[in-house]
């Protein structure tokens, strides 16, 4: 099951967003969970913010983040991320068919996202998905914990 996140599930999508397996693939860099609370407050104020449910316990997260104007019938998809607890269950590819499907719902016609060029695993489920490969934005993230810059994938998804 995917549900829009509320302020009670903070400490799941802090230790998730803190992971040191799962936080160098993410928006934000390590810190404290009082820095981390305006952050994860914005994010559920906008209901952007989704938790994958299996078998009634957290398993993963993602952003759905409707983009505006000329761009509204653009969905961004970001911070997607399972626990490692889960990994290998398959929760990914069903958490993100539902974040799809989603998005298709409502109505949107694109859904994109950038992933780092390294994260090879991750770029093969979107692939496998449907996403396709748009281009490759270079320096585009600052890893500032490891003093160096990565290349980010755009890929896309047309639901048209």
């Amino acid at each position: 099951m995917l549900r829009i996140a509320n302020s009670s599930d903070f400490p799941f999508f802090y230790r998730l967003y803190m992971h040191p397996q799962i936080n160098p693939w993410l928006l934000y860099e390590q810190m404290d969970m009082k820095a981390f609370e305006p952050v994860f407050q914005d994010l559920v104020s906008r209901d952007h913010l989704f938790v994958y449910e299996s078998d009634g316990q957290m398993a993963g997260m993602c952003k759905l983040a409707p983009m505006k104007y000329r761009n509204s019938h653009i969905m961004y998809l970001g911070g997607v991320a399972v626990d490692p607890d889960w990994a290998g269950k398959g929760i990914a590819a069903d958490m993100l068919r539902r974040a799809i499907a989603l998005t298709r719902e409502k109505g949107y016609a694109r859904i994109e996202l950038t992933v780092a060029t390294i994260n090879h695993r991750a770029i093969r489920l979107y692939e496998q998905l449907g996403f396709e490969t748009e281009g490759v934005l270079k320096d585009y993230t600052y890893l500032a914990s490891e003093e160096r810059y990565i290349d980010e994938q755009v890929m896309a998804l047309l639901l048209r």
